[in-house]
């Protein structure tokens, strides 16, 4: 794969993909220095490792702390890479920026915090800093763009985004659930901002981190930020989602990257198809109008009679029905089922609004 040629240190998307990579947590000199040697050998270019790390719960390893920076900054003399790494206060930056390092991230739980967001804009205004921005905790794209505008308000233009999944009571098979919709809707408001996938975080073991990555790159992100560590059994944090660099390099060397114009597409066959789609659109949208003028009567009838809105055992009925028939059609079940409780949500409220309205008099 063709890794990002970076001039003047700057995130750019002219060459694609963006590779940030190196261990969750500096731990020792030697680990740092193996680790960003064995990536430079491998055509890496920025070297990422945390320094501060925010835990869950106290006494658990929360970095080396600033011992670490000093690590990082041999390891640029000696090898030219740069460096990243993540800062969540004011006092993280003024030692970042008096060591040298070059890329600065906010992680999940700062950029969730409108405070915070706002303490490290004020402390970075008037700079010419690369700053990436993960997506908060919590599935919240306004948050999200919140914490970027806040950066943009301070003068900062090198701005990236990098996705990392969000929190979930019951992640499933993902260490934080995926929820793609998310970086798709951020890149539709702010559509130069370049969007990286951190894949480790998302899979949160090593043997998931490679299809995680193939979708990011299948949905036109333009790199990835990547644990690495050179012994990752033995890692201080998160050893499990991590991999050492051969495993890196053999998973980029597999990745097929996609291109949004590619030679020979023929658009007249894309349009045309298309254009289908367009039409059952509009047939979607008209039949959804039509069933919301029944909602609207079976509101005024529920309010006439002094019947409560939700009626569970109907409502279980219809997604079950249609779960069934989805199924029996080889449509997606969660498809059908996000799109039924959009529907039976809306159809709530506009009951609501009808039970609730004053007649005049």
């Amino acid at each position: 794969m063709e890794i990002l040629n970076i001039q003047d240190w700057r995130i750019s998307v002219g060459s694609k993909p963006v590779i940030i990579a190196g261990p969750c947590s500096a731990e020792t000199e030697d680990q740092v220095l193996m680790t960003a040697k064995s990536l430079v050998s491998k055509g890496i270019r920025i070297f990422r490792a945390g320094i501060w790390k925010p835990r869950t719960r106290p006494n658990a390893f929360e970095g080396i702390g600033s011992i670490g920076l000093q690590w990082m900054k041999r390891a640029k003399e000696e090898t030219g890479i740069l460096l990243a790494t993540e800062v969540a206060t004011p006092e993280h930056l003024e030692e970042c920026l008096e060591t040298g390092i070059d890329i600065f991230w906010i992680g999940a739980r700062t950029s969730a915090n409108p405070f915070a967001m706002q303490e490290l804009a004020e402390a970075m205004k008037g700079m010419d800093l690369p700053v990436l921005v993960k997506n908060p905790v919590n599935p919240d794209t306004d948050l999200w763009q919140g914490a970027i505008e806040r950066l943009q308000i301070a003068g900062i233009e090198r701005i990236g985004a990098v996705h990392r999944g969000v929190s979930s009571y019951d992640p499933g098979p993902y260490r934080n659930v995926p929820l793609w919709e998310m970086p798709i809707e951020l890149k539709r408001r702010i559509p130069d901002i370049t969007m990286l996938c951190d894949p480790s975080h998302i899979a949160g073991n090593r043997i998931m981190i490679e299809s995680v990555a193939q979708k990011a790159f299948d949905l036109n992100f333009d790199g990835l930020m990547i644990e690495t560590h050179n012994d990752p059994d033995q890692a201080w944090t998160d050893a499990q989602q991590q991999i050492n660099p051969e495993q890196l390099d053999r998973m980029l060397r597999s990745i097929k990257l996609r291109l949004v114009h590619p030679e020979g597409i023929s658009y007249e066959q894309l349009d045309e198809w298309r254009d289908k789609i367009d039409e059952l659109d509009i047939q979607m949208l008209e039949i959804l109008l039509k069933r919301m003028e029944i909602v609207n009567e079976i509101g005024r009838y529920k309010k006439a009679c002094n019947m409560t809105i939700l009626q569970p055992e109907r409502w279980n009925n219809v997604l079950m029905k249609n779960i069934r028939q989805s199924e029996e059609k080889h449509l997606g079940k969660d498809l059908i089922t996000k799109i039924f409780f959009a529907i039976h949500e809306e159809s709530i409220r506009k009951q609501t609004e009808i039970m609730n309205k004053k007649e005049p008099g």
